[in-house]
């Protein structure tokens, strides 16, 4: 493939130390950007850039806000700013060393940067702060449709956590994070984005029974807000749609990613077809969001399968 080594190299350069001990006072240059290239860039929108100036602008005033600091954290990262944001969320831990919510973000940031092991340890420190305490809802920085907040603390702490371990190969921690009740207890959304990340991690370990009850509860009824793809691939794990239905929506989406790597990890399940399985992990790298959580599985099993030969 073409692009493969540009992935890899990204994964190496993400890890280069240094960068995440800058704090948030340092100034974070942007251009001013409103336009899309004739070769369809992705560039900032106007919106997003003044949300990020907007979060900037009330961090700076008021610098010792634990919400004031996440949500300049989140706007950068919305940016594509991951260094600048874990260097964010790194003052907020060293300001509010009892908040799961900056482990919990620079966490997230950490996997967008490949540093799985730092994730897992951000994740892990979260989850231990959270013992015991009340779970809160956390709002969306980019809300769907119908600007229903579908997760919550809790439960994007495990999530994350079981996603950094399977992009780890870790499959036994990544069931036991899944496993939590708070990834999967609010919404259908949260049913089916739940299971379908237990039912993959089950597969995986050979425990086809248990993943089959991880999407038992998945019908055609459900109400979907915003995790489609999630919903499609469980139906068709349980036999209710075919392989030819699971369509894809535009171009370069996340939900088009879900589609590519379940269907290349469904025929390493059943027919040990690690060619077909090849296929469809090097489509997904060639054309996919290149920070979509299937993105990176892909580029995980890819490596882990395929790097070397």
């Amino acid at each position: 493939m073409k692009n493969l080594t540009y992935f890899f190299v990204l994964v190496c350069l993400a890890c280069q130390p240094g960068k995440e001990k800058e704090t948030a006072e340092s100034e974070i240059d942007l251009p001013s950007i409103e336009a899309v290239t004739l070769l369809g860039d992705t560039l900032f929108t106007p919106s997003a850039l003044d949300n990020f100036k907007n979060a900037k602008k009330v961090y700076e005033s008021n610098p010792d806000d634990a919400n004031a600091l996440i949500w300049y954290g989140r706007r950068t990262a919305y940016l594509g700013l991951f260094q600048d944001a874990i260097a964010i969320y790194t003052t907020g831990i060293e300001k509010f060393p009892e908040d799961a919510r900056m482990y919990r973000h620079r966490g997230h940031r950490y996997i967008s940067t490949r540093q799985y092991d730092k994730a897992i340890a951000d994740f892990e420190k979260a989850a231990e702060l959270i013992e015991g305490s009340e779970d809160q809802i956390e709002p969306d920085g980019q809300p769907n449709d119908r600007n229903i907040p579908l997760s919550t603390l809790h439960g994007n702490i495990w999530y994350h956590l079981g996603l950094a371990y399977y992009l780890k190969n870790d499959m036994e921690n990544a069931l036991r994070a899944y496993s939590n009740r708070t990834v999967t207890e609010r919404y259908d959304d949260n049913i089916v984005s739940g299971g379908h990340w237990l039912y993959m991690i089950q597969r995986r370990m050979g425990l086809d029974d248990e993943a089959d009850s991880a999407i038992e509860k998945v019908h055609e009824e459900m109400e979907i807000i915003e995790n489609t793809s999630y919903f499609k691939m469980c139906l068709f794990y349980n036999g209710l749609i075919s392989e030819e239905e699971l369509q894809p929506i535009g171009s370069n989406t996340s939900s088009n990613d879900v589609y590519a790597y379940s269907i290349g990890n469904w025929y390493l399940y059943n027919n040990q077809d690690t060619a077909r399985a090849k296929v469809e992990y090097e489509q997904l790298l060639e054309n996919g969001n290149r920070f979509s959580f299937a993105y990176l599985a892909a580029e995980s099993d890819y490596w882990r399968l395929f790097g070397d030969k």
